[in-house]
């Protein structure tokens, strides 16, 4: 089953007051989607593809630059937050059967951490701003969820309220998947790993995930029956796609689906970029199923996430 296209423009941004109606029907028509597929596009969201390539081309000009530049920006560096700051190519393995994932990222998760913006000029503002409108539509998303769920529309809200801050590890990625190991050396059969990828096979951790993506295909998404299909750019529109903690959370109603990016065909060195919007609860929030049964017990948000990292980066983060 294809990834479906709903239009969000009786809610997009800015749009408030909306008659309960037309809030019911994109509800039912995004209740469906997660249910089905696990992932949707949104056009007509009132985030345009103005925004998304500006934050593109600022990003680039950060992983352009030299290792040594962007090494004190690495995660890690951080005392606030362990999962901010630059990731450098192969660190990420978030299939941890394949070798280290062909990409590098800048993660933000807090607005208060340091964003490089001596290094590259207006990667903070252009950061900070966009990460804002993420978080507006994100949570006009999970109040349609708990509406389509008939329950009250702030219940998943509710344990969101602190997107930005160091309560809540909201992490907005940028990405870069070059063709390239650096600067200039192509990836080519002698030098990639085997079974090494842009991507390996995962489930997001969280609630929801907002994911644009440049004009460069490559996402895969597993469907029902255990087969990867394509999942490719349509400008203008963001992917939106379930997460582990929100499947737990509403008893598999809606579905966190397992996804990857291969390496690009033979001879094609376009570079793939991505933004990727990851919602979660905030950290001490405990996330048992809504129905009211047992069917997963219940885990704390930051306890679910150290487990997913230690796999992810080989190691237990300290966490603070």
């Amino acid at each position: 089953m294809a990834v479906p296209v709903l239009d969000f423009s009786v809610y997009q941004l800015g749009k408030e007051n909306i008659p309960e109606a037309d809030l019911e029907k994109l509800s039912d028509e995004l209740r469906k989607a997660f249910t089905e597929v696990g992932f949707v596009y949104l056009k007509n969201t009132g985030i345009n593809q103005e925004e998304v390539e500006k934050v593109m081309s600022v990003s680039k000009r950060f992983f352009s630059l030299p290792e040594n530049k962007k090494k004190p920006f690495s995660r890690g560096n951080y005392t606030c937050n362990v999962n901010h700051g630059w990731v450098s190519l192969e660190t990420e393995s978030l299939n941890p059967h394949r070798p280290g994932d062909l990409k590098e990222a800048f993660n933000t998760t807090s607005l208060k951490e340091d964003i490089p913006s001596e290094e590259v000029a207006d990667f903070r503002d252009t950061k900070v701003s966009f990460f804002l409108r993420c978080k507006e539509l994100a949570l006009k998303v999970l109040r349609l969820m708990a509406i389509g769920l008939g329950m009250d529309s702030e219940v998943f809200v509710n344990k969101h309220k602190h997107i930005g801050n160091l309560h809540d590890e909201v992490c907005f990625k940028v990405l870069r998947m070059e063709p390239h190991y650096g600067v200039s050396t192509p990836v080519d059969s002698t030098r990639v790993k085997e079974n090494q990828v842009r991507c390996g096979e995962h489930s997001d951790y969280g609630s929801i995930t907002l994911l644009f993506q440049s004009s460069e295909d490559g996402l895969q998404v597993q469907n029902r029956a255990g087969e990867f299909v394509s999942a490719p750019c349509i400008p203008g529109t963001v992917l939106v796609n379930i997460a582990d903690l929100m499947q737990r959370w509403t008893s598999d109603v809606y579905v966190s689906v397992v996804h990857r990016i291969l390496l690009p065909p033979a001879g094609d060195s376009r570079t793939r970029q991505s933004l990727a919007f990851f919602v979660q609860p905030e950290d001490e929030s405990i996330i048992k199923c809504c129905d009211g049964s047992d069917k997963y017990p219940p885990i704390k948000t930051v306890d679910y996430f150290t487990s997913r990292f230690n796999d992810t980066y080989g190691k237990k983060p300290n966490l603070v």
